[in-house]
């Protein structure tokens, strides 16, 4: 394979203005504001959001929020769920941090304004997803728990004075110190799209909580905004990204056609959890035998069976089977799901769904302590661009949300007591570089033949060979899809490296070559980074011997 050489920094005008706050936040989902919410009280804090503030992942969650909120429930036995979706790879402390701390962070959302679905008693109304031996997921408007959610935290934010907000901005890399530690950001103020948009802030902390890299494959439940930019910045900075090869690939993503690129409607794994069930072409259930859930297994054992049907019967999609809810139970409890459906000409009342698995979730993501620290001082993150160590190698359904609430909150802890003082910027001699936005497409492709669901030595070394070759395709000047195209670039060269190292079989990383879990060679994780000293270097994979509680502290 031939190894990409990425560019350490983002060629961009030199910034035409400057300001200063305490705190700069990237991004505006779940993650994102509940920082800002909560650091506010700290200083100036200033989100930056590549869209309007209500976009991105958090408001296309579907199934819900999971938390021990019930009285037949306990943070025990959501920890033992979530260890066991992870595959051996989750820090139980961390684990331990999310269960424990969840259920006061769901409340104090509920009392913030954040509005769910309730029974007939005022209870919480509770359902379960794959993975889950207990109904813990909370749910709003049905299927719309994540829009409830961002409508909440929005309007809170909105009532805060003291929290400013640009929106239709990227964030182009990290401003740092002499002695390492953070500066401050660059960013482009998209606006009319004038290149005299690039600016400077400088700022004590920065919160990285900019989602996922759904867009590095052709299909996808994430929305055009998720580009990998927080990981890539992450990276140029010379923090430390750990289990990116752990991609989630949800098994249930409604299948429009062999054409079908860019976001696709999800089905959540709510349906399933209400009774919904997985058959093939020939309406036979394929999931009982598979796990002792059935067709409510974690969802890298349901994913892995549907791609293994496919492949047996060359089909390119399977079935869910909800035929048996009927029209009301359709309306009340599903009815963005019932809505989507029908728009692309399914009645899923009367119809079975066509169903393929997608790129949903990234599992591994920018390293941090259990107080949200990356390696880089001064620089935290939160969300899906972090890797807390919560995941391991599969996410745990529903856990995606709780995740960003409760380590949004620890890192605004952790900053009231010790604010890093203001830094100033060191002169950066980085090598910068600008990939062509024109390969997105065949980039798109090419992770998704050799670094999708099924991957081995032969398919992830020719996709290297061919993203180095994109990766020599340079822009002829700088502009937000070029920015997002080298970010694009830079993430996939790092998820190729982990994914060709890591020679097993574990969780949501399936190599066919290497088929079986291996944890007497492959129980810990894989950690990357990007040397800066030439401009010939590449993300380096080193291997992290034991997936131990101390290793992720």
């Amino acid at each position: 394979m031939t190894a990409p050489a990425v560019p350490q920094r983002l060629a961009a005008p030199e910034p035409g203005w400057t300001d200063t706050v305490d705190v700069v936040v990237i991004g505006s989902g779940i993650a994102g504001l509940t920082a800002a919410l909560r650091a506010r009280e700290l200083g100036s804090v200033l989100v930056v959001t590549k869209d309007v503030v209500a976009s991105g992942s958090t408001q296309w969650a579907q199934g819900g929020i999971a938390a021990a909120l019930s009285p037949e429930d306990s943070p025990e036995d959501h920890l033992k769920d979530t260890l066991v979706a992870g595959a051996g790879l989750s820090d139980p402390e961390a684990v331990r941090v999310l269960v424990t701390e969840g259920p006061d962070a769901v409340r104090d959302l509920i009392e913030l304004g954040a509005v769910f679905d309730k029974v007939a008693g005022g209870d919480l109304s509770l359902t379960r997803e794959g993975g889950h031996h207990r109904n813990r997921i909370a749910h709003a408007g049905g299927d719309a728990t994540g829009a409830e959610i961002e409508r909440a935290l929005v309007a809170a934010v909105k009532r805060a004075p003291d929290i400013r907000i640009i929106e239709h901005a990227l964030v182009l890399d990290l401003l740092k110190a002499e002695d390492g530690a953070v500066a401050g950001v660059t960013l482009h103020v998209m606006g009319e799209g004038q290149l005299d948009g690039v600016g400077a802030i400088r700022s004590r902390a920065v919160i990285l909580a900019s989602g996922g890299l759904g867009q590095l494959y052709a299909a996808t439940t994430n929305p055009s905004v998720s580009t990998g930019d927080g990981m890539a910045l992450a990276l140029r900075a010379g923090a430390k990204v750990r289990d990116l090869e752990f991609i989630q690939f949800h098994p249930t993503v409604l299948w429009l056609g062999k054409g079908a690129k860019g976001q696709q409607p999800l089905v959540s794994e709510a349906v399933r959890g209400e009774g919904a069930f997985l058959v093939d072409h020939e309406g036979k259930r394929f999931m009982q035998g598979q796990h002792e859930l059935a067709d409510l297994a974690p969802r890298d054992i349901v994913a892995k069976a549907i791609m293994r049907q496919m492949l047996a019967s060359g089909k390119d999609h399977m079935f869910l089977d909800a035929r048996g809810f009927g029209d009301e139970k359709w309306r009340v409890r599903f009815p963005t799901i019932l809505a989507s459906c029908r728009s692309h000409g399914i009645d899923p009342v009367h119809e079975l769904i066509p169903v393929a698995p997608a790129c949903h979730y990234s599992s591994g993501g920018v390293w941090t302590d259990l107080q949200g620290q990356t390696s880089v001082p001064g620089l935290y993150a939160c969300g899906e661009v972090a890797c807390t160590g919560v995941h391991g190698a599969n996410r745990l359904a529903s856990n995606s949300l709780l995740e960003g609430l409760v380590f949004a909150r620890r890192i605004a802890a952790t900053l009231a007591a010790d604010l890093p003082v203001l830094r100033e910027p060191a002169p950066d001699h980085r090598v910068p570089g600008l990939v062509a936005a024109d390969v997105v497409p065949e980039l798109q492709r090419v992770m998704t033949v050799g670094a999708g669901v099924i991957r081995s030595a032969s398919g992830l070394s020719e996709a290297g060979d061919r993203l180095a070759k994109l990766i020599e395709q340079p822009a002829e000047q700088p502009g937000t899809p070029d920015w997002e195209a080298t970010n694009l670039a830079t993430v996939a060269s790092a998820l190729i490296e982990a994914a060709t190292t890591r020679e097993e079989s574990r969780g949501s990383h399936w190599r066919e070559d290497y088929p079986d879990r291996d944890d007497e060679h492959w129980s810990g994780s894989l950690d990357l980074t990007l040397p800066s000293e030439d401009d010939s270097a590449r993300p380096a994979a080193k291997f992290v011997a034991q997936a131990t509680p101390e290793g992720n502290k």
